[in-house]
């Protein structure tokens, strides 16, 4: 047996749940709340122990929404049944923060798209170019993701982003992609799809409402910049 002590093993103030129920989930530790999730650990480690080894390796607990099935699994301890427990939970706390509280969502604004997707992508390591289609009143009708990668014109194709909103019988649409390093501010490149879609949408008759670039709880509207 390790020298680290099992939950059953512990005083009952101690124990997570009962921490929780006594001083409320604010005051656990996030070692303390992933073991409740965790439920039980094996006859040699805690939950807690559990806990542990699953947020060893991350820089900050951001990071745990990235973790992967396969990754779970590999640690010794994590079962199918608690890597599926794990990542239900994750995707209910993503889907808290990206979700309106209305059905429908209307965009009337830059903020309005950023209250939609901020937290779904602020922190995704990799661009995610996402496209929000939109009726005649400017409500919702689709969110895509067409492309991921490093934006630039040879990735970002009009003629996607077109037979989206043709298929959808779409009447506006908002571009939004986010900026890893955290700094929304655009690149030459940004400028220069916004300039191609900008014209594109003239054509065709789909308007092309705005461009937004979503960093670490920032956001620029190539629009706002008169790009659009």
């Amino acid at each position: 047996m390790t020298g680290e002590l099992l939950i059953r093993e512990m005083h009952d103030s101690d124990k997570p749940r009962e921490r929780l129920i006594n001083y409320g989930p604010d005051k656990l530790t996030n070692q303390e709340l992933l073991a409740i999730l965790i439920n039980t650990g094996n006859r040699n480690e805690s939950s807690i122990s559990l806990a542990s080894k699953i947020l060893k390796n991350l820089q900050s607990i951001r990071e745990l929404r990235d973790v992967t099935y396969e990754e779970l699994t590999a640690i010794n301890g994590i079962g199918r049944a608690k890597a599926v427990t794990i990542l239900a939970f994750i995707e209910l706390a993503v889907r808290m923060h990206t979700h309106s509280r209305e059905e429908d969502k209307y965009i009337r604004s830059p903020k309005d798209v950023t209250d939609i997707l901020m937290e779904k992508i602020r922190y995704y390591n990799q661009e995610h170019f996402i496209v929000l289609y939109l009726t005649t009143k400017n409500m919702v009708i689709e969110e895509k993701t067409l492309f991921i990668g490093s934006l630039n014109t040879s990735i970002v194709h009009p003629r996607e982003i077109f037979r989206e909103a043709v298929k959808r019988s779409a009447a506006a649409f908002v571009c939004v992609h986010n900026h890893p390093s955290g700094d929304p501010t655009p690149s030459e490149e940004d400028i220069e799809v916004t300039k191609r879609l900008r014209e594109c949408g003239d054509l065709i008759g789909v308007d092309f409402l705005d461009h937004i670039i979503i960093g670490d709880g920032k956001y620029v509207s190539l629009k706002e910049m008169n790009y659009i």
